[in-house]
């Protein structure tokens, strides 16, 4: 279970400012004081590792340059379309990030990395198409929907269908490697 909260962890850290923001934007409205926050927060985490010392990575950088860039944006032209595309722009990226053998490792405890490598690899294309279906949701409703009712749609939905597939892949893979562990055992 220990394994399971890390990697959760990690995962909501990568992730912290865009939730942020649409947390923000959900309960108070305001698009101003959700990029604001979303910005701010994206800031200090990168300088909280940097004064520790502490390796960023690929995924936390892309996070905060899309939240600051997108940000600004919206900030200078008061358009809320820079920050509602955002997600697809970050969606893609991390999508084609998924697509490199091995990327899922960081999050995987050692026992998985060394018992179910060929399962992660596997749920490794499919996180990426589920970033890749997710970035073309997005741009739809982005282009379709008012800022609040879009932010409780993508919120939604990320959060179900991250958590979804977190929990199949976390059941999938604990099983095959539990059978492969007595496999080996016994023989």
């Amino acid at each position: 279970m220990g394994n399971l909260l890390h990697s959760a962890r990690l995962l909501v850290s990568d992730l912290a400012s865009t939730l942020l923001f649409l947390a923000v934007l959900l309960v108070t409205k305001d698009l101003i004081l959700a990029v604001v926050l979303g910005v701010a927060l994206g800031a200090a985490q990168i300088g909280w590792l940097l004064a520790r010392r502490r390796p960023i990575d690929t995924m936390q950088w892309l996070s905060i340059g899309l939240v600051v860039v997108s940000g600004v944006a919206t900030l200078l032209t008061s358009d809320a379309r820079f920050v509602m595309v955002k997600p697809s722009i970050i969606y893609c990226i991390v999508g084609a990030y998924m697509l490199r053998p091995g990327w899922m490792n960081r999050y995987m405890p050692p026992i998985a990395v060394a018992t179910v490598p060929d399962i992660a690899f596997i749920f490794g294309y499919i996180w990426a198409g589920l970033m890749f279906g997710s970035a073309a949701l997005n741009i739809l409703l982005a282009l379709t929907l008012d800022p609040v009712t879009w932010s409780a749609a993508m919120s939604i939905w990320g959060i179900v269908s991250k958590v979804a597939l977190f929990l199949v892949q976390y059941a999938v893979m604990r099983t095959i490697g539990t059978r492969r562990g007595r496999r080996a055992a016994a023989t």
